[in-house]
């Protein structure tokens, strides 16, 4: 209906969608009209009837981003606890020795949700996919905070244990597993059947190591059947890369594609140690291949992982092999912006040359491969028919001055500082940097008391019951 059409008059730039070349660019002087239903005009000028305007002087109008790899539950309470721990044993990482040991209050989950929200949308988010544990308010608080959401309930047959911090070992319970996933498969049914039209489901087995070759099979049917995407942690460590070489002599990548598991609707989480790592033995070259032919999406995640020292190898080699590498946040900082600086400085790093990527490449990363990561053709990119996700920059923001080029000053230089609006369906989710349509602050605000109740609970749950000080001594000693 054109009485809901809204246009922005004159936007100094929009990042457009090429239909030719199916790739992003500048549109200068232009317009923008749209509704609740989608984009109904990009470029030149817009004469039809409309219901409202704004005008678009000093404005950057780009795509919302789609994040398909973030991880809510206790998440956000994080921040600033393990970021120097690590299992030497297990070529530095904390994941297996430490990420079990924090638990959150029930009564603080939603919050822990909102602010995982808040600050994915403050940073342009406008699409997400949450691998979580399900939960009473896991729906209605996505639901409720406007955004386009992928519920992605885990499940698993085996648990990690660490014995004497120098031994990954596993505790399996497959009964227990498959409970986990007939409930994950009810959650995922809903979410699809929402009112809202906004949540949707991937079939999320949670680890390739902690599930048998049943149920990596039985989930992928599951998937097809729903015709929805599957993601798995794979290839995300050394320590799972040569356990499943241990089990089955064949690298994550070469596994999955023996169960017949690779294709188009699969997202590996992270697939950082594919054979031709330098970190690895192989000294093949096998995977990326693999992953290209299959049409496989790599969730890239460089922020959690660069800070323990490891990286992927990289983002450019993969892109170059043909692989579909989108961008995910994994945990806090919940920053999408910072997660595409940091994708582009490892990947710069990792192959050694300022050519490795772009701020295109990196770019698409972070819009249309996640879209292709998801089926979906309607988000990720501003063209007639497209979902109206979009976020709003403002160039005249300190931190975007002088500008030459607005993609390289908000990537590089200003971050989520100068997105001024983020719109999901047309609707705005965020405006100057607040959440419309969740308490974001008061979220924020209970977030001290969870934080104090897991470090309560972290020696409970510690194998050897070191005290919290222990687990995550301060980075400064205490003076009286």
């Amino acid at each position: 209906m054109t009485s809901n059409i809204h246009v922005i008059r004159r936007a100094h730039t929009v990042v457009g969608f090429d239909t030719e070349t199916k790739s992003h660019v500048y549109l200068n002087d232009v317009d923008v009209a749209y509704d609740d239903t989608g984009f109904v005009h990009v470029g030149g000028h817009y004469d039809g009837a409309f219901a409202s305007e704004t005008f678009g002087a000093d404005r950057m109008v780009m795509p919302g981003f789609v994040n398909v790899h973030c991880h809510s539950g206790e998440e956000p309470i994080s921040k600033g606890i393990f970021e120097d721990a690590g299992t030497a044993a297990l070529w530095g990482n904390a994941l297996y020795e430490y990420s079990n040991l924090l638990e959150i209050d029930d009564g603080a989950i939603e919050a822990s949700l909102t602010v995982m929200l808040g600050d994915l949308m403050r940073s342009g988010v406008t699409t997400l996919l949450d691998i979580a544990g399900p939960h009473e308010s896991w729906l209605p608080t996505l639901a409720r905070s406007g955004a386009r959401a992928f519920v992605a309930p885990g499940f698993r047959e085996a648990q990690w244990h660490v014995e004497d911090s120098h031994r990954l070992d596993f505790i399996w319970d497959k009964a227990r597993g498959r409970e986990a996933f007939a409930r994950a498969l009810d959650v995922l049914d809903t979410a699809a059947a929402h009112p809202s039209g906004r949540l949707g489901g991937v079939v999320a087995p949670s680890q390739i190591e902690t599930c048998s070759a049943e149920l990596l099979q039985d989930a992928a049917a599951e998937a097809r059947k729903r015709g929805m995407p599957i993601t798995i942690h794979s290839a995300q460590t050394m320590a799972e890369h040569e356990e499943m070489l241990r089990r089955t002599g064949l690298t994550a990548v070469q596994y999955l594609e023996s169960l017949g598991i690779l294709g188009d609707n699969l997202i590996l989480g992270h697939c950082i140690f594919v054979d031709s790592h330098s970190w690895t033995r192989q000294r093949t070259n096998i995977d990326l291949g693999l992953l290209a032919e299959r049409q496989t999406t790599v969730a890239h995640c460089p922020v959690t992982f660069s800070r323990s020292g490891m990286a992927l190898e990289s983002v450019g080699r993969y892109r170059r092999a043909g692989v579909n590498v989108a961008l995910g946040t994994d945990s806090y900082p919940f920053n999408m912006l910072e997660e595409m600086r940091q994708a582009m400085i490892c990947a710069r790093l990792s192959g050694k040359s300022v050519f490795d990527v772009s701020t295109a490449d990196i770019l698409d990363t972070a819009t249309l491969a996640g879209a292709r990561a998801l089926g979906r053709d309607d988000i990720g990119r501003i063209a007639v028919g497209a979902k109206a996700d979009f976020l709003i920059v403002d160039l005249k923001h300190h931190a975007m001055q002088p500008v030459y080029d607005p993609l390289r000053n908000l990537l590089h230089c200003a971050a989520e500082r100068a997105i001024e609006e983020v719109y999901v369906d047309g609707q705005c989710v965020v405006r100057h940097g607040r959440p419309t349509l969740i308490d974001y602050d008061g979220a924020v605000a209970l977030l001290q008391d969870a934080q104090d109740y897991a470090c309560r609970k972290a020696p409970e749950n510690d194998p050897k019951k070191r005290p919290m000080r222990d687990l995550a001594p301060l980075s400064l000693p205490v003076r009286c």
